[in-house]
């Protein structure tokens, strides 16, 4: 699995965490940057994950910022992206069973690292159920299409 992550200057500690991880794990990793923990704007990187989700160019996109918050409202900006802020296995795992998202927003500053870990590990780990769930994905992706009308 190709996996896009991308963070704020408050999310690089994690970012890099949740990189090796995923490397160790035998996901493909595109990092967006940043690689420092100099003063960025989370919309440009949050943005650039959504991006490349979106496009294809990753299956899946990991965006964290200081709250999550931030890079999460970015990322829904963007048609075909369907993130979610998780601080919990319970919103991880069920956000993909029942809402097939397809970018995860991390809270540097809420969650621990060892908590970070086992969410995406969570999130990766479940599959989409499809079925009655369905019919709500095609009404989101219908107000999508209409707002861009």
């Amino acid at each position: 699995m190709k996996i896009a992550i991308g963070s704020d200057h408050k999310g690089v500690a994690l970012k890099t965490t949740i990189k090796n991880m995923l490397v160790d794990m035998g996901a493909e990793v595109l990092d967006l940057g940043p690689q420092t923990e100099e003063r960025v704007d989370y919309p440009d990187y949050g943005e650039a994950v959504a991006r490349a989700v979106a496009s294809g160019q990753a299956e899946r996109g990991i965006a964290i910022c200081a709250s999550g918050v931030g890079m999460c409202i970015t990322a829904n900006k963007v048609p075909g992206v369907r993130a979610v802020l998780c601080q919990d296995l319970y919103t991880a795992r069920m956000s993909r069973l029942h809402n097939d998202t397809n970018v995860l927003c991390l809270g540097a500053l809420v969650v621990g690292e060892a908590v970070a870990q086992e969410i995406v590990r969570t999130w990766l780990e479940a599959e989409y159920e499809g079925g009655r769930h369905q019919q709500r994905l095609d009404k989101i992706a219908a107000l999508e299409r209409a707002e861009r009308a």
